[in-house]
């Protein structure tokens, strides 16, 4: 199933993409905290287009996939004059906190914001998002390793879901995939 939802999503990725709805409902509202210690929803405070990942600061799998392709396509679309934002649901919130997490994320693009919570408000964004996460094992080196959703979710600057980008596609690809959906 998830190999099938993978497969259509990259088909959907071409020119007529931005005409073509999500064939399941996924997003909505929730309040967590930026790094900054600010409340924060799905709603962009400044009116930016979003991209949208559950995942954890100190990642060793995907996230170190995902960031980084997130970063270059935020700054691709910037050259372009498309101001476009990144943001992490942290999976991890023991180890994210807001004291932890600007500085690792920003690392990877100045934009990049990180949103924690309770367990509660946490809880609702998971959900929301359809995002599962679990404790796969303790890692001598890198701590505590969790499963957990992995797709990019593109927003527009309301927090409504446009579609789901895998982050094993190249930020060059993914550049075209959001400029279809913002033109």
């Amino acid at each position: 199933m998830r190999g099938a939802l993978f497969a259509a999503l990259i088909a959907m990725a071409g020119a007529a993409a931005a005409e073509t709805p999500l064939p399941f409902e996924v997003g909505g509202s929730f309040t967590l905290i930026d790094h900054h210690g600010q409340p924060r929803g799905e709603v962009d405070p400044d009116g930016r287009p979003q991209l949208l990942f559950f995942g954890y600061a100190n990642c060793p799998g995907i996230c170190s996939a995902a960031f980084p392709m997130m970063a270059d396509v935020t700054a691709d679309l910037a050259r372009e004059g498309v101001a476009l934002r990144p943001v992490m649901i942290t999976v991890d919130p023991e180890r994210d906190t807001l004291e932890n997490m600007e500085e690792i994320l920003t690392s990877w693009h100045p934009e990049f914001v990180g949103l924690t919570g309770d367990h509660t408000a946490l809880d609702t964004a998971y959900k929301a998002f359809s995002v599962e996460h679990s404790l796969a094992y303790e890692d001598p080196e890198y701590g505590p390793v969790y499963t957990h959703g992995s797709f990019v979710y593109l927003l527009d600057p309301q927090g409504a879901v446009l579609t789901l980008i895998p982050p094993i596609l190249d930020a060059p690809r993914v550049s075209g995939i959001v400029r279809g959906y913002l033109k």
